[in-house]
């Protein structure tokens, strides 16, 4: 009886041996290909908010870091847009830690003169059919960020409708919205004081 306990002991660690063999070699050969989809994905979204027409420079590639509250609790990227090598734009992520069901990653991109080129939502667990209006696939709602800009005059209607702002709110969920919106405007605050550092800084990602 030892010595079958033996064998089917030797038999099931020539198996894991191999299983964890295959998971390795499978993860070599596609991790390439991975990367590589994920930098073509970040690329459409960030067309989505910056519009191509607009910069002649690798976006992508075109990356430094910031880390500040008002974007959220980690270091985070921003993507320089240039036009023969003058900066236009730039595509910066946040994140709205108060979502009803977490925090909410978002990219948004802000022109020199600090208007909202586009906005679009990176990531979210907010609830079907409720919170994830924010999201381009189920409605439009993050669009109503378009064109607009954060000045002294303004900054109270950075709100949604039931606190007084402009933003509408989804029926049956005001959290998400709200967030987003804070969000955003953090972000537009954190750019207009912070502008010429963040253009000036050297590359320190997107490779």
């Amino acid at each position: 009886m030892f010595q079958a306990i033996k064998k089917n002991g030797a038999t099931l660690a020539v198996f894991a041996f191999a299983s964890t063999g295959l998971v390795a070699v499978t993860h070599h050969l596609t991790a390439d290909r991975i990367a590589e989809q994920e930098k073509k994905q970040l690329q459409r979204t960030l067309d989505q908010v910056i519009d191509p027409q607009l910069y002649d420079n690798p976006l992508y590639s075109s990356c430094v870091l910031l880390s500040d509250p008002r974007l959220g609790s980690e270091t985070l990227p921003a993507y320089i847009a240039t036009k023969q090598d003058e900066p236009v734009a730039m595509a910066v992520e946040s994140v709205a830690p108060n979502g009803y069901n977490g925090k909410i990653t978002l990219i948004t991109g802000i022109n020199m003169q600090g208007e909202i080129l586009g906005t679009r939502v990176l990531s979210h667990q907010e609830t079907p059919g409720l919170g994830d209006k924010i999201d381009t696939r189920v409605s439009d709602w993050i669009l109503s960020f378009n064109g607009k800009r954060l000045t002294d005059d303004n900054h109270v209607q950075w709100q949604v409708r039931k606190d007084g702002g402009e933003f509408d709110q989804f029926t049956g969920a005001t959290i998400t919205p709200r967030a987003v919106v804070q969000a955003v405007k953090n972000t537009l605050a954190y750019v207009q004081e912070n502008q010429l550092a963040i253009i000036n800084q050297a590359p320190s990602c997107g490779e």
